[in-house]
């Protein structure tokens, strides 16, 4: 076995340095950013005339797109011209799979009339462990989760869907995408490795009705994070359940495995929506997390910033971790005893396939020697820290040590106290 890679400290945040052939694109995106057209009609008009389609159904949609386009298209937001290349497709293409979801609503009725039965859905900040846990569990066949292709593009215009042998076009299409982002932040799959068959986040699904943290991920957005926060979220859970009885109805799947920090300030909306869920909260040194994913999110800024300032988005995700913890502090006993665990960093790495297997025995899932076997086979293939990892220091970000602590010692309290 190869020995891992030597750790790395970024020190190119406010200055990316970037391959000649990347900068060769950025570059050469500058004639079409200055041609794009900033408007939520036009969005939604060049979706629909790139499908053919025309019913993108419930509107509430709207109001959240609006403020999307306001802010990105702001020059005060400080998209580099890619940036604003990007992420005016990323509107287009979501517009584009809400567009097809609807229509194979239309074509396929009954589609409404599926069961979105018990899903597992793991709640927790990156660094906790959730991506480990929701890998192991996305390991055992008889559960249902979503790839990172499919998340993309979870429905296939008709004329593109492969017959019996073909390969899927989607496929090649992450492929691509992924390439510029390996290209563009070569440090970032030490921090969240992203493959074709990755198994990924239903925020990619919530984005199609444009409320999600997604958004927030790629760069600060205090307008639309004000809005997202005073916005009762039930009814884009219910449309997530709805586009998972798509995807079971075009894929196949029983039993779904869900993942995503957003869910811990959403636990009342989820509840709703997945009534027979069962909850898997994740705890770990909350300033430690802070420190891990405000650093992670500001190096990948620089794929759309054209000036990422580290210390403008540490204060950005410093405050959005503690809302998220205060959340999930106060909104804890909104998760049926029976149908929630709370589960301590320290302790499911101390045996994690038995944590694995505590999780099961909750959900009433069961746990065979196959299943064993399964996520011992994925562990073999998928060492933890194999690309190495990324040194954290949170004075690079703004922030104080002590003061986050401080800050974050109502959860840690709560959670994280010996018994």
């Amino acid at each position: 076995m190869s020995e891992r890679p030597v750790d790395v400290t970024i020190d190119d945040f406010r200055d990316p340095v970037f391959s000649p052939e990347i900068m060769e694109i950025h570059a050469s995106v500058g004639p079409m950013a200055d041609a794009l057209v900033w408007e939520p009609a036009a969005l939604m008009d060049q979706a629909c005339a790139e499908t053919g389609l025309d019913d993108f159904g419930a509107q509430g949609f709207t109001e959240p797109l609006a403020l999307l386009v306001a802010e990105f298209s702001d020059p005060a937001t400080g998209l580099s011209p890619m940036g604003l290349v990007s992420q005016h497709t990323l509107l287009v293409t979501l517009l584009k799979n809400r567009l097809r979801v609807q229509d194979e609503l239309h074509r396929h009725p009954g589609i409404n009339d599926r069961r979105i039965d018990r899903p597992i859905v793991i709640a927790g900040l990156p660094r906790t462990g959730t991506t480990h846990l929701h890998n192991l569990v996305a390991a055992d066949p008889a559960l249902r989760s979503l790839p990172y292709w499919e998340s993309l593009e979870p429905v296939l215009a008709p004329a593109e869907r492969p017959g019996d042998g073909e390969a899927d076009p989607r496929r090649a299409r992450c492929e691509q995408a992924l390439w510029f982002v390996n290209e563009s932040a070569p440090y970032f799959k030490r921090m969240h490795e992203m493959t074709v068959d990755h198994v990924h986040e239903e925020i990619q699904l919530l984005a199609m009705d444009f409320s999600t943290m997604l958004f927030e991920s790629i760069i600060p957005l205090p307008r639309y994070r004000d809005w997202f926060k005073a916005t009762d979220q039930t009814p884009s859970y219910r449309y997530l359940a709805q586009v998972l009885k798509v995807l079971q109805h075009l894929r196949g799947g029983e039993r779904w495995v869900l993942k995503s920090p957003q869910h811990l300030e959403q636990f009342g909306p989820l509840m709703t929506a997945f009534p027979d869920a069962t909850v898997v909260v994740t705890h770990r040194d909350p300033v430690a997390v802070t420190a891990s994913m405000a650093t992670m999110v500001a190096y990948a800024a620089r794929t759309n910033l054209a000036r990422p300032d580290p210390e403008a988005i540490g204060a950005y995700w410093a405050a959005r971790v503690e809302d998220l913890l205060a959340a999930c502090a106060r909104d804890r006993e909104l998760l049926p005893a029976g149908q929630s665990m709370d589960v301590r960093f320290d302790d499911f790495m101390t045996d994690d396939v038995a944590m694995v297997e505590r999780v099961y025995g909750l959900a009433d899932q069961p746990f065979t020697e196959a299943t064993r076997e399964a996520m011992i086979t994925y562990m073999a293939e998928h060492p933890r820290g194999r690309h190495g990892r990324v040194a954290q220091d949170l004075g690079v970000l703004g922030l104080d040590e002590a003061e986050r602590t401080s800050a974050l010692g109502f959860y840690s309290q709560r959670f994280l106290a010996s018994e």
